[in-house]
């Protein structure tokens, strides 16, 4: 059974697992090695037992662990050329340890079928990613300021989806931030907000999802029960109802969120 839990979800780290019980992947380790390790004995594991390390880009809320995991731990790391660079550059002394590939590539990791796909965020070269057992299939698809064709491509068929609710528009317009910062989140290059990650909910049901993990909210921007709103709202109105054809979390900010199938 292919299962997945996230570790840590927001704009201060994000951080989850994906298993099928003998393959445990970890996706993203924007939160402290602390964390990770703690989180991951809560829901059975060892951070020993790790297969992989797969990297969506390369900002510090996705990679934070990573100089101590790679102290700690003989894991290999998954990334694209341009995110390894850009990651080597900070941590010297870990290129050894990437496996590189071109977004739109697949490779297998055990059982396991790891696909990736561009995003459109404002680093590297960042990618979103899906873990198929040949049965199910989970996609995640977070940081990214619109859903490319690639992403939605991706997406069709998926039964999980972790994607991105980063934030409210009402809130990022009255907030503190300064002009410049408001319109880099807002921007094709940022984060999607509540309303466009309904949509791209939306469609995710439409072509098969029946869970839907809310993602990276920001904790200044956002707050669960709107992006929950946002979601349920999208999704209501392609004709699937909550609850009956389709479970809809958020993903809580500093622990765990338990095993859920996918």
């Amino acid at each position: 059974m292919l299962k997945v839990a996230t570790l840590a979800s927001g704009s201060s780290g994000n951080c989850a697992v994906v298993s099928d019980g003998k393959i445990h992947i970890l996706l993203d380790a924007g939160t402290s090695a602390r964390r990770i390790d703690q989180g991951l004995r809560e829901l059975g594991l060892e951070a020993r037992e790790l297969s992989a390390v797969l990297i969506t880009h390369e900002h510090s809320d996705h990679i934070s662990a990573l100089p101590v995991l790679c102290r700690q731990l003989d894991v290999e790391l998954y990334a694209t050329q341009g995110t390894a660079l850009q990651i080597c550059r900070r941590i010297p002394g870990i290129e050894d340890r990437f496996r590189v590939f071109d977004p739109g590539e697949h490779f297998a990791l055990g059982e396991l079928i790891v696909g990736s796909f561009p995003i459109s965020h404002d680093c590297a070269c960042p990618v979103g990613y899906t873990v198929s057992d040949g049965h199910n299939r989970l996609a995640l698809c977070t940081d990214t300021g619109k859903v490319t064709r690639e992403a939605a491509r991706a997406i069709r068929g998926a039964n999980t989806l972790i994607g991105e609710f980063n934030y409210d528009p009402d809130r990022l317009r009255d907030g503190p931030y300064p002009p410049a910062l408001k319109e880099r989140i807002a921007g094709d290059w940022g984060h999607l907000s509540n309303e466009m990650g309904g949509r791209l909910a939306a469609w995710a049901v439409e072509q098969g999802a029946r869970r839907v993990v809310l993602a990276h909210l920001s904790q200044d921007n956002n707050r669960p029960e709107r992006a929950r709103q946002a979601a349920c709202q999208a999704i209501e109105a392609v004709g699937a109802q909550i609850g009956r054809d389709v479970a809809v979390s958020v993903a809580p900010r500093s622990e765990s969120s338990g095993w859920m199938e996918v």
